[in-house]
């Protein structure tokens, strides 16, 4: 393999006559990839006897491990996708997000982490239990599992989709691709628990990675240099303001800031999937380990997508009989990276790459069928069980629990094509939509100690509200004339609705507090 990527002759040659998709070599290397991850589940879970030791790895795993499987859990497939799309069809304003992240790491290292780690739980919400009772638990937890079911539905499509274009199938494939990822994927999560995902997750951020500098190095080989670099602002993107008053403006530099940190912090204080791998550390030093490695690796991979989106632009601007006609549309700027992947790289590194698409989807999906089974175990089996069971038993019962939670995702991931957008907004319109909402469930039980139940859950459904209106302004209030989108930017949901539910719950918890005392001071 060296040899092979060290050849430059093969580098820089463009892409055989009528080559349209992967070659043979390229699926054995994708087909080798799954059945390690399989191998490699069932060798973890061979002796697994305890929940403890399924969903957080006793307690005691490398921080360094956590931080990356949070990177490849939490975005994959998504930002493999949309990073490169964004950044060659809309402009490159989406990478100031990165700007934000000492921000992030301060607010979750400081201030949620020495809040968190004091209390050693395997479900997060049993934490809302302690302090707003079993009803607001219970909606934090469905919450959580609607979300990731969204989540996981969306990856396993963006993957279905990705690999149809690829090998330049139709679209009645696209199920079937998505039933074998999510078969891989379910299976070796329900067999190995938390230390297979995390384990997996190492290997897919690696050749996630390996997947965007190699396309970088080939474009460069081809084009004799960086000649693809852009020195000026393409005519294809659009507008992107320092800031702007218009609220249906797409992007903004301030508006991208304040949603990535938003949501960064969200869902580092109310994901299952975060918290779940924060308890898996030994302490407090070690979650702050986690969550640094977790943003250092982020940037470092999200800007080298970065410039594989610019690579790719000025690939195909100097090549343009090379791009298919079809990928013009609104959503063919996210078609574009893999089919590159497909018919412009050697064989043998085009099948490294799609591993490493592979390896991203699947390492959402593990993440996702893990903590939603350690929720639906904790939350709602063992928290109305009344006979106890033995520990054997209770980890079966969480892999039937997986599987089930697999198909699932599978039926529904043919649904997540009628919303509109690109991969960028469609995320931010579906799983994104609910991170704050489940947050704020947190804030409230946590750090505000007047928090009355009533008033959090008056504030979770008006800043849930707000956000749908604003995630669907275009089918409800009516497209804007003059750009074609919505009327409100997808950039404002997360803003909106952490401003609405503080402000709603925290009045509305006062107002009941004083009606509570009112009452008492009559009787």
């Amino acid at each position: 393999m060296l040899s092979l990527l060290s050849s430059s002759s093969l580098l820089a040659a463009g892409p055989p006559p009528g080559a349209t998709g992967l070659a043979p070599v390229d699926w054995v290397i994708v087909g080798i990839y799954a059945v390690s991850t399989i191998v490699l589940g069932w060798w973890f879970g061979r002796r697994q006897t305890s929940t403890k030791e399924y969903f957080i790895g006793s307690g005691r795993m490398n921080p360094v491990l956590i931080g990356v499987s949070l990177f490849a859990s939490l975005l994959s497939t998504i930002t493999y996708l949309s990073t490169p799309g964004e950044v060659l069809a809309k402009g490159p304003v989406y990478l100031v997000n990165y700007l934000g992240y000492p921000i992030i790491f301060f607010v979750v290292a400081y201030v949620l982490l020495p809040v968190y780690m004091r209390q050693q739980v395997t479900s997060a919400y049993e934490l809302l239990e302690q302090r707003l009772g079993l009803g607001i638990r219970l909606l934090g937890a469905s919450l959580f599992l609607l979300l990731r079911l969204v989540w996981m539905s969306l990856l396993i499509h963006l993957m279905s989709v990705t690999l149809a274009t690829m090998i330049g199938a139709e679209e009645h494939w696209i199920p079937w691709i998505a039933v074998v990822t999510g078969l891989v994927s379910v299976t070796y999560a329900t067999l190995g628990g938390l230390r297979a995902v995390v384990i997996t997750d190492l290997m897919q951020s690696i050749l996630l990675y390996g997947g965007a500098v190699l396309t970088i190095v080939v474009v460069t080989a081809r084009m004799g240099g960086f000649g693809w670099w852009p020195d000026t602002w393409n005519p294809n993107w659009d507008s992107q303001p320092l800031y702007s008053l218009d609220p249906s403006t797409r992007v903004t530099v301030l508006g991208t800031l304040l949603s990535v940190v938003i949501w960064y912090v969200c869902t580092s204080g109310g994901d299952q999937v975060s918290i779940q791998r924060f308890m898996a550390t030994k302490d407090l030093r070690g979650a702050r380990v986690a969550i640094a490695m977790q943003l250092g690796v982020g940037a470092l991979v999200g800007l080298t997508l970065g410039l594989a989106g610019f690579a790719l632009l000025g690939y195909f601007t100097a090549n343009p009989d090379l791009l298919p006609a079809e990928f013009s549309g609104p959503k063919g700027g996210d078609r574009i990276f893999p089919h590159f992947i497909a018919a412009h790289l050697p064989p043998v590194v085009s099948g490294l790459v799609v591993a490493g698409l592979f390896a991203a989807a699947m390492s959402s999906v593990d993440s996702g069928v893990n903590s939603i089974t350690a929720v639906i175990t904790s939350d709602f089996i063992d928290r109305f069980r009344r006979a106890p069971i033995d520990e054997r038993h209770h980890v079966w019962i969480a892999r039937v629990i997986a599987f089930t939670i697999g198909a699932t995702v599978v039926a529904c991931s043919s649904l997540m094509d009628r919303v509109p957008g690109n991969i960028t907004e469609v995320t931010n319109k579906t799983v994104n939509l609910l991170t704050v909402p489940i947050f704020c469930l947190f804030f409230f039980a946590l750090f505000i100690r007047f928090a009355h139940p009533l008033g959090v859950l008056l504030g979770w459904a008006c800043g849930l509200a707000s956000g749908v209106l604003i995630a669907f302004s275009g089918p409800i209030f009516g497209m804007n004339p003059k750009t074609g989108g919505d009327p409100v930017s997808f950039q404002w949901i997360g803003p909106t609705v952490l401003v609405v539910n503080v402000t709603v719950g925290t009045l509305a918890s006062l107002l009941f507090n004083r009606l509570g005392k009112s009452k008492s001071a009559s009787a």
